[in-house]
């Protein structure tokens, strides 16, 4: 974090301090508090007894030196869980009220900002994961994530906002951070410009951006996002929190006067204000020692002979110690670094062949095939809000589909979320799931809503709606089921299903009906 940050922020833990231990002595209410931590990256965790803290890491970059610090800040207050986040965070989970401030302020000053990781504010900037090192990419967008993200902490403090603005960059079709449908994404094409999309966003009432510029400059993104922040700022809804994220704007503005509202404000923004940038490239110079590897886990990068190694703990969930076992792996390798995808998982890039190899090693515990990696929120063991328990689900699910040895893409990646606010995106997934409540003879039964045939990728997007609810025992079965199924015509999900839909919706319909 740049000092005058520091400077500004650093005073606001003696309410942050104060706030948290009124808290837990019951002298304000759970709302009341999370109205307030939250825009200091932290939540209590159901029960108010413990504390997540959230790292705001632009672009989901983890440099050697940050993941050394986590690491050491990890031991010195024994924490013991870290979550990766479909925004490219880390939060770090049952915290205890009295280290918060210690922490925090550790954060700080070791440049990962927490300020505005919650609440209503600015989140933190995503760019797509292998950003500067992958194949195939039109451009390097992770310096113009990095520079949005500097930029927007100067509306923490100036800006009341109507809710939260996610502010993403893609640098392909493949569309890793969802930039056709947040709040504002920077999409980018083979001419080394931007396309830019507003308003969009998963949870109620789901919508795909509107597209609200082409072939924008890269050194003007900051003139767009500082026009996205006023049009939020006087058309977002602050009486009507159901209805105060951006994408009601396409609702009460219309797409033609969404698009008006914007580029006025576009136009007063261009004329006072100077907010060109420059941005150093990504530049990758060690050399190729001739070492070749290959497997699931590995992606050649566009630098030759260099490697991206995959690697995905189970439900996002990382332990403290796994952090220092590949810190003491990678601390010595050059221009290594990690990180951390859209969906709860990360890579370790810029690794030579005999590199690569070592970090496999430290990294072989975690999924061994596609439906490994699914995604899932923390859930409602942890989560204030959750109403279904998603990792608990997602390991269930693991169990018993391990058993039955299907081959890799047998069964797709599977998205869970605890209740409707999309933490996983359940709605992009092939199938998602999200927390609900069951009616049955004997009473309410704990279940998920089933989500089937979202796709992520640009000019493909496609949002899908919850279906029939499925209990939590009966959706294991499912899934073997729905495995044997495609395991049994010698095939993979993504191929099956494109003529066997109502065979789908029948087998939903059977589980649904348990």
């Amino acid at each position: 974090m740049a000092k005058d940050f520091l400077e500004e922020f650093i005073p606001d833990l003696d309410e942050f301090r104060e706030k948290t231990m009124a808290f837990h002595n019951k002298e304000i209410t759970v709302p009341e508090y999370k109205g307030f931590s939250g825009g200091y990256g932290s939540y209590a965790q159901r029960g108010g007894e413990k504390h997540m803290l959230r790292l705001r890491l632009a672009g989901g970059q983890v440099t050697k030196d940050k993941l050394k610090f986590i690491a050491d800040l990890c031991e010195k207050y024994n924490v013991d869980l870290i979550k990766m986040t479909t925004c490219q965070s880390l939060q770090l989970h049952n915290l205890e009220a009295e280290d918060l401030c210690g922490m925090i302020e550790s954060v700080w000053r070791a440049g990962m900002v927490s300020r505005g990781g919650g609440g209503d504010f600015p989140r933190n900037v995503m760019a797509s994961s292998l950003s500067g090192v992958q194949a195939g990419e039109n451009f390097d967008v992770l310096p113009y994530a990095k520079e949005m993200a500097d930029y927007l902490m100067n509306f923490i403090k100036s800006v009341k906002f109507p809710r939260k603005l996610k502010v993403c960059f893609s640098n392909s079709e493949i569309n890793e951070t969802h930039a056709t449908f947040r709040d504002m994404g920077f999409v980018s094409r083979t001419d080394g410009k931007f396309d830019v999309y507003i308003a969009g966003g998963l949870g109620n009432k789901h919508k795909l951006g509107v597209k609200v510029a082409e072939a924008v400059e890269p050194c003007k993104v900051l003139y767009y996002a500082k026009a996205m922040v006023d049009t939020f700022v006087e058309y977002g809804n602050y009486t009507n929190r159901a209805q105060s994220r951006t994408r009601f704007l396409q609702d009460t503005l219309g797409t033609d006067g969404l698009k008006k509202a914007f580029n006025e404000k576009l136009d007063k923004v261009f004329e006072s204000e100077m907010l060109d940038i420059n941005v150093e490239p990504y530049i990758v110079n060690k050399k190729d020692d001739g070492v070749r590897v290959s497997g699931n886990r590995i992606t050649a990068q566009k630098q030759t002979g260099l490697y991206a190694v995959f690697y995905q703990p189970v439900g996002g969930k990382i332990a403290p110690s796994k952090l220092r076992e590949i810190y003491d792996v990678i601390k010595d390798m050059e221009d290594v670094e990690i990180r951390i995808t859209p969906e709860e998982s990360l890579y370790i890039i810029n690794c030579n062949g005999s590199e690569a190899e070592k970090v496999l090693e430290v990294t072989q515990d975690g999924a061994s095939n596609l439906f490994e990696t699914s995604v899932a929120c923390i859930g409602s063991q942890i989560c204030q809000v959750g109403i279904g328990n998603s990792q608990e689900l997602l390991n269930m699910c693991i169990d018993a589909v391990r058993k039955e040895n299907f081959a890799d893409g047998v069964l797709p990646q599977i998205h869970i979320s605890g209740c409707p606010s999309s933490c996983a995106a359940q709605q992009i997934a092939e199938i998602g799931f999200r927390g609900a409540m069951k009616q049955s003879q004997d009473g309410p039964r704990k279940a998920f809503a089933i989500y089937i045939g979202g796709c992520p990728y640009q000019g493909k997007e496609n949002l899908s709606d919850f279906g029939k609810s499925i209990t939590v025992e009966a959706i294991p079965k499912f899934l073997v089921e729905l495995g044997k199924t495609v395991s049994g015509q010698n095939t993979t999900y993504n191929k099956w299903i494109v003529n066997n839909r109502q065979k789908l919706d029948e087998l939903v319909e059977k589980y649904a009906e348990m």
